[in-house]
């Protein structure tokens, strides 16, 4: 009978080409290193899709399989289920192992081959399940376990310049999937028929800006009527009517880097209460993004936006905080959460951030002004104060339509 292995390399193909220069993925491994060592690990093993990403250049696609990256003073190596076969390698400035499944556990039986018995592991505290922690004392039996979701957090924080280029593609791409979303609309469309046109534009432009890529993950939030109260709400076959007011919400994904268009809209007219609730919100969008500059405290600036909308009687309508930090990102992995606009947030805005604006009020159905408003830009931290890399209007002048 054949002896089949726990592991394997299945370096098949050449490398693809990388999101990023080797030099970039150097940086970072650099840092993460000097941060361990700082902390005392020996092997750092991830598990979460955006520290893999942001180390490696492989985001991998679980479907009920663990994944993961090893990082020592030397190595650094992802971890793949068999049924990807070379594709991680191949997407991947890291070494790479194969774990099969004939037996249960090979995975932890990969990550062990690297890390080896006994090291100060570090983890990540923020996604480990409980079963998996277990699993990695079980199997690893480290002398000691560190969290470092924090650390790593506050690495990916700050952004290079290879970076910020990159978001800032992002920022155009969302733009074109806007102005398609624009052009779709029209009373007796349905939202699924208005956010597949932003999708599809946003999925060309990519490709076009990026053809060594991978692609997927992209797309749209159309929301139209009492859909618009929630930031993130599903599309809908709803039907869009006259008077209507929207939230166009376009999402690229590049490489695991998420960037967002958000406008409020209304079809064809708007009446005069919404359009007072919908000027205040612009005013407050405005108001916040003046304040985005180095040296500010997250709270404070949170603070600062809540006694604008108190002034004038709206706060009880916000929904959330003002704005979060961007890069690898999505809606089902990655967040910065120590750079978010929020009362509880004391972090302090620095060159290289890059964070959103993006206040939101909700009128509940059966009142004057009813709907969801949300405006959304993209700005980053520089020495001066903040360069606004969204470019698609906002406000009444350009986004009454249809």
């Amino acid at each position: 009978m054949t002896t089949r292995p726990d592991m394997y390399r299945f370096h098949n193909g050449e490398k693809a080409t990388p999101q990023f220069e080797a030099a970039e993925y150097e940086a970072r491994l650099l840092e993460l290193r000097e941060r361990m060592a700082a902390l005392g690990v020996t092997a750092a093993v991830f598990t979460s899709m955006h520290n893999i990403s942001y180390y490696s250049g492989f985001l991998y696609c679980a479907f009920g399989r663990p994944y993961g990256l090893v990082v020592t003073e030397t190595e650094c190596v992802t971890i793949s289920a068999g049924i990807d076969a070379g594709q991680p390698w191949r997407r991947s400035f890291a070494d790479n192992i194969t774990y099969t499944d004939w037996q249960r556990d090979n995975y932890w039986r990969a990550i062990l081959s690297v890390t080896g018995p006994g090291a100060v592991i570090g983890y990540e505290g923020d996604h480990l399940t409980l079963v998996q922690r277990d699993k990695m004392e079980d199997f690893l039996k480290p002398a000691t376990m560190v969290d470092i979701f924090e650390t790593t957090m506050r690495q990916r924080m700050h952004k290079s310049a290879a970076e910020i280029a990159l978001i800032r593609h992002g920022a155009q791409v969302a733009d074109v999937g806007g102005y398609a979303i624009r052009d779709a609309i029209k009373a007796g469309t349905r939202e699924i028929d208005v956010a597949m046109a932003g999708r599809d534009a946003m999925e060309l432009e990519i490709a076009k800006r990026f053809p060594d890529a991978e692609y997927r993950d992209t797309w749209v939030w159309f929301q139209s009527g009492i859909n618009t109260d929630g930031a993130h709400n599903p599309v809908t076959g709803r039907v869009l009517e006259r008077g209507d007011i929207l939230s166009l919400n376009t999402f690229p994904m590049i490489s695991a880097y998420y960037t967002a268009l958000e406008r409020t809209l209304f079809v064809q007219e708007v009446d005069p209460a919404s359009l007072k609730i919908w000027e205040a919100n612009v005013a407050a969008h405005e108001y916040g993004m003046s304040l985005l500059k180095p040296g500010a405290k997250c709270s404070d600036i949170t603070q600062k936006i809540n006694v604008f909308l108190q002034e004038r009687d709206l706060l009880q309508y916000r929904t959330f905080g003002y704005g979060h930090s961007f890069g690898v990102l999505s809606h089902y992995y990655g967040r910065e959460a120590g750079l978010e606009l929020r009362e509880d947030i004391d972090t302090v805005l620095e060159p290289g951030m890059v964070v959103s604006m993006e206040p939101m009020l909700t009128i509940a159905e059966g009142n004057p002004g009813a709907g969801g408003y949300r405006e959304h830009d993209i700005l980053v931290i520089n020495d001066d104060g903040n360069e606004n890399i969204t470019a698609y209007p906002y406000g009444p002048d350009f986004n009454i339509v249809g």
